[in-house]
């Protein structure tokens, strides 16, 4: 990750929390220092430790912060991710900033994780999208990676994506024209992938020669059908292989099924836009001196 994008970015949720000053804690709290624990409350995969920790220094670079875990670790209820040693005003002013931005990735990790374990038999991959918090993409597409799935295209500007609202101003017939055309004004590293919803476009696509067909919305079976009749063409002409990506409609209690039909990418948006946060605490354990 970029600390240096991030850091701005902590840095402004800090000032959005802290305002002119925590009143409650300027107020009453004196010059005692402290040791503190961040706990997960629940069983999850830790993603945002440096995170946390990043915004603890922010506010004072005298906050000691140790890790018992790192990110990507597998965590059981109650168990402590780090140790604090520091003055307890900056500890506690820092607190709800590092902890949210916590949770928030741990719950992505976390729902990225069930997702991976349920396709681990397959060999197709886990994606995420572009359905993130803005201006937290580089943060929420790391948490991904932390819980065992990999990345789509990170914006706008490193893949060539043609979708529904794309196609409904090209007509099939000129789609080949303007994959010709794309591939000659970009580099050859960028992938260019076009998305599909029925058979008959899967099949009128195919020949356009981009590298990865979105099979968007369709049911298993007919992913399968797809899938299938790929295979045929490819052996039939010794063509290339294009990677068959499936997207739209798929969930925890469905996604085994889809590994099961041969394509090669699952994307999921879910696992950035609806994540549920994995619940952590700070607790304070131990007063150092009054």
């Amino acid at each position: 990750m970029d600390f240096k994008k991030l850091k701005n970015i902590i840095k402004s949720a800090l000032i959005e929390d802290i305002g002119k000053k925590d009143i409650t804690t300027e107020t009453i709290i004196g010059d005692i220092k402290v040791k503190a624990v961040i706990i997960s409350k629940n069983e999850g995969v830790i993603a945002g430790l440096d995170i946390a920790n990043t915004a603890f220094q922010l506010v004072s670079k005298n906050t000691k912060f140790k890790k018992l875990v790192k990110d990507g670790d597998k965590v059981h209820k109650n168990q402590i991710l780090a140790i604090l040693d520091g003055k307890a005003k900056k500890i506690l002013i820092a607190e709800r900033t590092a902890l949210n931005f916590l949770s928030h990735l741990s719950g992505i990790a976390t729902l990225t994780s069930k997702y991976t374990e349920k396709i681990k038999p397959y060999r197709c991959k886990l994606l995420d999208t572009r359905k993130t918090t803005p201006l937290l993409r580089e943060m929420e597409k790391y948490a991904v990676r932390m819980g065992g799935g990999h990345n789509h295209r990170k914006g706008l500007y490193d893949m060539v994506l043609i979708k529904d609202n794309h196609l409904k101003l090209i007509s099939y017939c000129e789609i080949k024209k303007v994959i010709d055309s794309v591939k000659k004004r970009i580099s050859k590293s960028v992938k260019i992938e076009v998305e599909v919803d029925t058979l008959d476009s899967f099949k009128k696509i195919y020949d356009c020669k981009a590298d990865i067909i979105m099979l968007d919305n369709m049911s298993p079976d007919k992913m399968k059908k797809a899938v299938k009749w790929m295979k045929k063409q490819k052996a039939l002409a010794k063509s290339k292989k294009i990677i068959l990506e499936a997207s739209g409609g798929i969930n925890l209690s469905n996604i085994k099924e889809i590994a099961k039909t041969g394509v090669d990418l699952i994307s999921i948006g879910e696992i950035t836009h609806s994540a549920p946060a994995l619940d952590v605490s700070l607790e304070i354990i131990t007063l150092k001196n009054r």
